[in-house]
Formats: structure tokens, sequence, C-alpha cells
């Protein structure tokens, strides 16, 4: 088939190298505009449009999906992965086959723009990728394919969603196949739950909650949009914590035991923090951090 592909994050390269490896035909790529970034807020590209400049592959970079009309008419079927944008029916229904979707959860559970990241949010210990045709719907059409993935405790987002794109070749080869041979995909069943994005102010740590609250926050929130609270009035990262035994710690008060740096939490629990991000500073140890933030006692994250 002549196959578009609609994607911005990098979770979508790995399809994308699997593609080229089929009997399919990767005719375009789509992608959101170029974006400032950096802090001299210099134009870059996606990822996904960096890919197909490497393979000689066309790119649009529509303002609006308007701008698609008269560019994909010709297409057997576009597969979006973290495209980003909500298509019209009028736009949706424009390739022979319409579009599919790659998405990283076992729908109808978390529709929305962070499947993974509320997955882990709420400690879930299997999540997974689905493949299913985009309707105008918020990822409410029927499902052609879906794979189901255990969650290590040990995952953040980062991790998560690695593991998951790695998936996505062997469902979206189930769906191209069953598109071809004329397979219907099936209505979603079940409950379904949301996954709105998260924003910054949601990312920022309440340590009047408990250890595991915060430690699911920081592996959900990490490293986008970053799990954070206030460091002498400073933004401070968190990028990696467990929870802790120690239960002899006031809320929000940080304490080094034994070179672990842990901050007292909500029900007598505590968190450890291992690694972290202070303001202006790269990534480091927590204890390095503490080691070099002198502590003398009393302070507190909040």
């Amino acid at each position: 088939m002549r196959i578009g592909v609609a994607a911005t994050p990098e979770v979508a390269i790995p399809t994308l190298d699997w593609l080229l490896q089929t009997d399919h035909e990767v005719a375009l790529i789509i992608t959101q505009p170029d974006k400032p970034s950096g802090r001299g807020r210099v134009l870059k590209q996606s990822v996904v449009a960096d890919w197909a400049d490497l393979h000689t592959i066309a790119v649009v970079k529509p303002l609006s999906p308007k701008d698609l009309i008269g560019k994909i008419a010709d297409l057997d079927c576009i597969i979006t992965i973290g495209y980003g944008v909500l298509l019209p029916q009028e736009i949706l229904d424009l390739p022979k086959y319409g579009f599919i979707n790659l998405h990283f959860s076992l729908l109808p559970a978390y529709r929305g723009a962070a499947p993974a990241q509320r997955a882990l949010q709420n400690d879930e210990v299997v999540t997974g990728v689905t493949v299913f045709q985009l309707e105008k719907g918020m990822d409410t059409g029927p499902i052609y394919s879906q794979l189901s993935v255990a969650v290590d405790p040990s995952w953040r987002s980062v991790e998560l969603l690695s593991i998951l794109s790695q998936q996505g070749p062997s469902v979206i080869e189930e769906a191209l196949t069953m598109i071809e041979e004329g397979v219907a995909p099936k209505p979603q069943s079940g409950s379904p739950s949301l996954a709105p994005k998260i924003t910054k102010e949601e990312a920022r740590l309440d340590f009047s909650k408990t250890a595991q609250e915060l430690v699911n926050a920081v592996r959900a929130f990490t490293y986008d949009p970053g799990a954070w609270c206030l460091w002498k009035t400073e933004p401070f990262k968190v990028t990696s914590a467990l929870v802790s035994r120690e239960k002899r710690i006031e809320v929000g008060q940080v304490v080094v035991l034994d070179n672990s740096v842990l901050v007292g939490c909500a029900k007598d629990s505590t968190i450890e923090l291992l690694t972290v991000v202070p303001s202006g500073k790269r990534e480091m140890s927590a204890i390095e951090w503490a080691r070099g933030a002198r502590l003398v006692g009393g302070e507190r994250l909040g």
C-alpha cells in the first residue's frame, strides 16, 4: 500500500524504520510545523521531519488540517502516531482506507493525549498498544489490533514510551494485513477512561500526599513536563525516586541518612530521591546535590 504517516515525536521512529523494510511505500510524512526551541528560540523541526529528510521522503507541515486537501487522496492509508492534531472527518475520509492510529494504551482505557503517563500515575501494572480506525471522536474508533505489556515498577514515562514504541511494528503490521484482507475492525468494549494532557502545574510535587503517590507522579511526569517542586524558591526537578521504609520525617523535610536523601510525605511515609535537576544545573544524583547544598537541618522541599 501507499502509506502516509502523520507523526511528531520520537516514539514514531521504530514504526517508521520498520515500514521501510516492508513492501509498503512510505509516500508522505505529515508532521507539525517547526517550533521555537532552546534559549535562542530557534525554529526546529520535529524528529519525524528529520527522519523523513534522512530517508528522502516528502514532508508536509500543515498549519491547518485543510492544508491536507489535495495532498493525501492518492494514499491508501495514513498511520498517525502522536501527531497531536485532531482531524475532522472530511480529512479522515480522504485516503482510500482512511486513517489508523497507534495509541499507547489498551483502549478504551486512557483515551487522550497522555495514556502512558496516566497509566504510571495510577500505578497500573499492565498497559499496552492499540491500533484503531480514526474517527471524529477522541480515540473512540473500532480496534484492529492490541498488545499487552507488563509494566516494570522501575519504569518512568520515558522508559515505558520507549518500550511501547518498540511494539508498534507488530500491531501496525497486523492492522495493515487486516485492511488488505478486508477484515473489519471491532468496536471498542469495556469501560472507557481518559488521559488528558499533563500541565506543568499538575506536575508539581505535593509532599502532603503519600510517598507512593509521589513516586508514581515522578514516574509519570519524567521527563515531560518534569516532576518538580521548589527548593529555596527555585524550581527543582525530581527525575527518579523510591518509596523508603523510613517513617520519622516531617512532611516536606529533607534529611540525609546513610547516603540517602529522604523527604517526609503524608501518612508517615517517606520518599527517597535518587536523581534530581537543581535550577540551572544538570541532572545529578540526589546525594551529590545534597552534599553541594550543604544542608544544616530543617530544610524543606515544597
